[in-house]
């Protein structure tokens, strides 16, 4: 693979092979520290983002509430941004560790595309769920009045809007995630001598920020199973688990669309498998 061709011309690109796909089970992973330090970092950092922006959450109800003045307080351009903000600061953290993963759904996808194996996968979904509920108890006991006056952060279709519309809302959501997620991290873009290189955890927590602009009327936003499932836990209230489906369907389907989309699609996984079949 000596080049790439664009609409504007051509340019040069080192040699670059895809690395080869995780096996479906590692048991190998088992007596590694290093696997044993990326789910810790999963727990860490998904405790972190949960404690923040819960936190952010509960004190713009507050400050709306006292006032009276819906332009009180960082509304939720605010709240978009602190979650953007976090996953933007967390992803930059774990990613030599973990991978940054911090939500079920990237995970979700990524074991799709064969990026990491299904035990991985399953002890990262563990420590995300289990860092969101620690995360969210974190943030009851230093605000235990405001927490439950407030809805605990959880998640939930507002009125106006039907099951179907939140649905849909989560799946797109968490494909926009997914998608940067997988754009911004794919190897073969390093490979590109005149490929200007980004930071990968901006653009994946802008894709967060912006998904939550669009969607924070519709749900709350989830995008994110953990992120719902721990503040659903802490809170526990009937409202809290009403449409707690809607938070792990969504953004399960969005990301696996996400997966197909850029491994077969856009980077044709499909048809270099076939011209290899024919080779051989």
């Amino acid at each position: 693979m000596g080049k790439d061709v664009e609409v504007a011309g051509e340019f040069q690109t080192k040699d670059y092979h895809d690395p080869p796909p995780a096996p479906l089970i590692d048991a190998e992973e088992f007596a590694k520290w290093s696997f044993y330090r990326a789910i810790i970092a999963e727990f860490i950092a998904t405790l972190l983002f949960l404690y923040i922006t819960v936190l952010t959450v509960i004190g713009y109800k507050s400050q709306v509430d006292i006032s009276d003045d819906q332009c009180t307080g960082v509304g939720i351009l605010g709240i978009a941004w602190a979650f953007g903000g976090m996953i933007f600061i967390l992803v930059y953290c774990t990613a030599g560790i973990s991978g940054g993963h911090i939500n079920p759904a990237v995970t979700f996808g990524l074991f799709l595309a064969r990026k990491v194996s299904l035990i991985r996968a399953i002890l990262y979904m563990v420590a995300q769920c289990l860092g969101a509920i620690c995360g969210c108890g974190l943030v009851k006991a230093f605000q235990k009045s405001y927490y439950t006056k407030y809805g605990g952060g959880a998640n939930g279709l507002n009125d106006g809007y039907s099951k179907g519309t939140g649905l849909g809302a989560e799946i797109i959501g968490t494909f926009v995630l997914v998608y940067t997620v997988f754009s911004a991290t794919d190897p073969k873009r390093n490979a590109r001598d005149s490929h200007v290189p980004v930071l990968a955890p901006l653009p994946i927590g802008f894709a967060v920020f912006m998904v939550h602009l669009a969607t924070i009327p519709i749900t709350g936003t989830g995008i994110n199973p953990a992120r719902s499932f721990g503040a659903a836990v802490i809170f526990n209230q009937d409202k809290a688990w009403d449409d707690q489906w809607i938070f792990w369907v969504g953004p399960f389907i969005g990301a696996a669309i996400a997966a197909f989309y850029y491994q077969f699609v856009l980077r044709a996984a499909a048809i270099k498998a076939l011209g290899s079949f024919r080779s051989g």
